[in-house]
């Protein structure tokens, strides 16, 4: 029999073959609203990222030039929800102590910016914890890989569950961090921006896994979970994942963005009650509908419609590329975490009932549309 770490090995590079490094560029292609394009430098561009607040709000296109793409068509989302026994027999699995034990170690590395090199071991220490999730399941039929990209040595991390059929149901993190007063060598810990929904979706697979009936065998529909390398400055990483799988027509059925979901005290300090903030610019309004439907059935908050501004996750990589997209963020974008891209992003300021809530949210999502026979 092969041992956990010859699997774990094979794993790491059975379907994504590591691309050619390329040489640096003097000036990149960024795109800051649909077909509006310009070239910065590579200070330009960070300064730019910097004044964002949370994400990039721009596409750094500069490796694809490829067009937005319209947004296809596909199966209407189910009226009804069929599983909530099965679902909800899940919830009491969910645990924060998971979650907290990967985020206090993924938050040791001095940054997880894309570019250095404690980036790329970050991110190859995540993917070891996906291929420990795994292995550890005794689910066949189920596989963790790293994607790497050319442009930069962080890979992205895909999780792949084979359904019946090639239709796929995706729910996204992004796995890097940034210090924007200082990119290369400022401490950036992460830990919201964005270890949090990074470990969340890492526990929901754990959840989703230990399962009888989620697997190959049973599921209509193939599930991926996405880890995407370079989401500062232009979600490169996801843009790198998403021009690949429109290129070679994949059917993506749609894609969940969890980037930040555990800070609530800008939201309570503000008066208002705890929710999510249903980002409803530049997302896909049947899936947002869909969506909504998914939290009033499995979670116990509520949602309130926000906007973050065009790119300001990877869900816009998937738009772009023609999937529909929805992203779900821990609270409305202007009660968002003040601590991000700075040494403060830290364990003190989560929330581990909120981030357990958007748990409950993926594992609906997620079994739902994974189980879902079109049968509408």
């Amino acid at each position: 029999m092969k041992s956990a770490a010859l699997l774990a090995a094979v794993c790491a590079t059975a379907v994504f073959a590591k691309p050619e490094q390329v040489a640096p560029r003097a000036l990149f292609t960024i795109e800051v609203a649909p077909g509006e394009t310009t070239q910065i430098t590579e200070e330009e561009r960070w300064e730019l990222s910097a004044s964002g607040g949370c994400g990039s709000h721009f596409f750094d296109i500069s490796d694809s030039h490829v067009a937005p793409l319209a947004v296809r068509a596909g199966p209407p989302y189910p009226k009804k929800f069929k599983y909530q026994e099965n679902v909800k027999r899940l919830f009491p699995k969910l645990s924060w102590d998971n979650i907290k034990k990967n985020l206090e170690y993924y938050s040791t590395f001095h940054t997880r910016f894309s570019e250095t090199e404690t980036g790329a071991e970050a991110a190859q220490w995540l993917l070891g914890q996906v291929q420990d999730v795994v292995l550890k399941s005794g689910k066949k039929g189920v596989t963790a890989e790293a994607f790497p990209h050319a442009r930069w040595p962080q890979n992205s991390v895909v999780a792949r569950v084979q359904g019946r059929s090639n239709r796929t149901v995706v729910v996204g993190a992004h796995l890097d961090s940034i210090n924007s007063a200082d990119r290369m060598n400022g401490r950036a810990p992460g830990v919201d921006d964005d270890g949090s929904g990074s470990f969340l979706i890492l526990e929901a697979l754990r959840v989703l896994l230990s399962d009888k009936d989620f697997g190959p065998s049973k599921l209509q529909n193939s599930i991926e979970f996405h880890w995407y390398a370079a989401e500062e400055g232009g979600l490169r990483g996801s843009q790198d994942i998403f021009t690949q799988y429109a290129a070679a027509g994949r059917d993506i059925w749609a894609m969940l963005q969890q980037d930040m979901v555990g800070y609530t005290k800008g939201t309570l300090n503000a008066g208002k009650p705890e929710s999510f903030g249903l980002i409803t610019d530049f997302t896909d309004p049947a899936l947002n509908e869909y969506i909504t439907r998914v939290i009033k059935e499995y979670t116990d908050i509520a949602y309130v419609n926000s906007t973050c501004g065009y790119a300001c996750s990877d869900h816009g990589s998937a738009m772009r590329s023609g999937f529909p997209a929805s992203f779900v963020f821990e609270s409305a974008f202007e009660y968002r975490n003040p601590y991000i891209h700075t040494a403060n992003d830290t364990m003190e300021h989560m929330d581990p009932d909120h981030v357990i809530q958007h748990g409950q949210l993926v594992l609906g999502y997620i079994y739902e549309l994974g189980f879902s026979k079109h049968d509408l």
